[in-house]
């Protein structure tokens, strides 16, 4: 997605700052040039050299130091540019931004590009919610700048709420978002205003992960699944405006940040918690991948090897999608399917015997995609067939699209009431 894009990079100066390491290095590795410039204060807690490492280019700290004297270079950056990221944005680029100022080699950098614009705020809770900051944030979106929420936590200060810069991982997923966008000619920001309301007031259940059946306390029977669907599914659900519930098993990555994370470990506890919820639910993603089977019995104690082989009965786990539904009445219900071979024939089989809208699709055969990767290739189907195949990309990008097609069935459910 990346490959042939220049970035320019603009770090500025908070604590946040030691996370623009990682964000160059892997808008580097996904193939983007990434050309940095720092603030003065940003050089208090990062080095130059370090980004210039990371990022393989020169890095531009002061307006006046021109390296080559056929190009004035603030203007050669801001005219390469395909994006302008800032990450992390303290309060003072944010202003200075928000009103013209220009006086330093990144703020007037900014000033002279027509590169789209994208900014990754950070700072403490209380400067994060002071209504001048809010201002000028509303100000720079109504100006088309996109914004990469804060995210909630813990911060360096010691304060507890929203103003955490979000992780490198999920901004990388923004930028190549914003081009996967692009290059279908739609406009990013119009487009992403649509999607913050489109689910706005929904509420979205998404399971993720592998469940977990033990045989005694320190052996089970799980699978590969390390969770990245379904958590590029909640994330993207979230990103359009709605409650989000995550209810996660096993997973071999973080979840995202500002949806509600329920932990589960069996099919037995998932099943409990998503029944628990789906009454009151607009949409169902079942993304994880769970266990058909539990053995008969299970041991309260370690098993002790004592024979040369070992017999283990099992039995059927409650099926949650076909649980779901059969009571389902106005939720929209999306499976996944997982298969090696008939992926197709397997996957509308599967549709119909448990009453999903749509059923998301796949090869875990591959080495490129499925279980464990960041990238996938699916195709989705409803009951007439085929409705999209995606090919290979991200699964933040993909997760973005089904959820479109899940506005898509809630507006053809409201229109049909109506």
């Amino acid at each position: 997605m990346l490959h042939g894009k220049t970035i320019v990079l603009g770090i500025t100066g908070g604590i946040a700052a030691y996370k623009a390491a990682a964000l160059c290095s892997k808008l580097t590795q996904a193939g983007a040039a990434v050309h940095v410039i720092m603030t003065k204060s940003a050089t208090q807690f990062i080095s130059e050299l370090t980004l210039q490492t990371l990022s393989r280019q020169p890095v531009y700290t002061d307006t006046f130091d021109e390296r080559d004297p056929s190009v004035v270079s603030h203007i050669n950056l801001a005219d390469s540019a395909d994006l302008f990221l800032i990450a992390p944005a303290t309060a003072n680029i944010i202003a200075k931004m928000t009103y013209g100022l220009a006086d330093d080699m990144l703020s007037t950098s900014l000033l002279a590009t027509t590169a789209p614009i994208m900014v990754a705020p950070a700072m403490n809770v209380h400067m994060y919610a002071h209504p001048a900051v809010q201002q000028n944030l509303n100000t720079l979106r109504e100006r088309g700048v996109f914004m990469v929420e804060p995210g909630e936590g813990l911060l360096a200060c010691g304060y507890v709420g929203k103003g955490r810069l979000a992780e490198p991982e999920y901004i990388v997923e923004q930028v190549e978002r914003f081009f996967s966008s692009s290059e279908k000619h739609i406009n990013v920001d119009s487009t992403q205003q649509e999607q913050q309301k489109s689910l706005t007031g929904r509420s979205v259940i998404v399971t993720a992960g592998g469940t977990i059946e033990r045989i005694d306390p320190v052996r089970y029977i799980t699978n590969d699944s390390s969770g990245k669907m379904g958590f590029a599914v909640a994330a993207a659900a979230r990103d359009m405006g709605a409650k989000v519930t995550l209810i996660a098993g096993q997973t071999q990555v973080a979840p995202p940040e500002g949806v509600h994370l329920v932990r589960v470990e069996s099919t037995q506890d998932m099943y409990d918690a998503v029944l628990d919820l789906f009454p009151t639910a607009d949409v169902v993603v079942k993304a994880a991948a769970v266990a058909d089977y539990k053995p008969v019995v299970r041991a309260d104690k370690k098993m002790k090897k004592t024979a040369d082989k070992l017999m283990l009965e099992l039995e059927r786990n409650p099926d949650i999608l076909a649980t779901l539904g059969e009571q389902k009445q106005q939720q929209v219900l999306i499976g996944f399917a997982a298969e090696t071979n008939d992926v197709q024939r397997y996957a509308m089989d599967k549709l119909h015997r448990k009453n999903c809208d749509l059923i998301v699709a796949n090869d875990v055969s591959r080495d490129d995609a499925g279980f464990g990767t960041d990238n996938n290739e699916v195709q989705i189907y409803d009951r007439n067939g085929l409705v999209e195949s995606i090919a290979l990309t991200s699964k933040s990008a993909i997760a973005h699209r089904i959820m479109e097609l899940a506005v898509e069935r809630i507006v053809q459910e409201v229109h049909a009431i109506e």
